[in-house]
């Protein structure tokens, strides 16, 4: 009978954890945002320090209440992704840039977006 009554546990706990709803013209419930990720240092760390979250919750098991705060997390976890991906991306069009330039042997260019490419990258590894 438990297993029947872990939906409507699941939804009561759920319920406590939402934030209040506003009256928005569309009656959408607000979301949370998550901690914002402005920077790629700001959203590696984020992404530390959040994923150790999700994994502690993880390994202690789920209760309603947990699963209210892994949903919580996963916005921040989001932000963190959003920032790292459109970073990569940058990089990935500054390291291109290197590639042609190295093709037509464009001292400066190579040197200069070498060292953006290579200043970018370095945040992302740990060495």
């Amino acid at each position: 009978m438990l297993s029947n009554k872990r939906p409507l546990l699941f939804a009561a706990a759920f319920a406590l954890v939402m934030p209040t709803f506003s009256a928005q013209a569309d009656d959408e419930p607000e979301h949370f945002e998550g901690e914002p990720s402005r920077t790629l240092e700001e959203a590696l760390n984020n992404l530390s320090v959040y994923n150790k979250k999700l994994e502690k919750l993880l390994d202690s098991g789920m209760t309603p209440e947990k699963m209210g705060e892994v949903h919580q997390l996963t916005y921040t976890l989001e932000n963190a992704l959003k920032r790292i991906e459109d970073e990569v991306d940058d990089l990935a069009e500054t390291l291109e840039e290197v590639h042609l330039a190295s093709e037509r042997a464009e001292d400066d260019t190579v040197m200069e977006k070498g060292k953006i490419y290579l200043d970018g990258s370095g945040k992302l590894i740990r060495e």
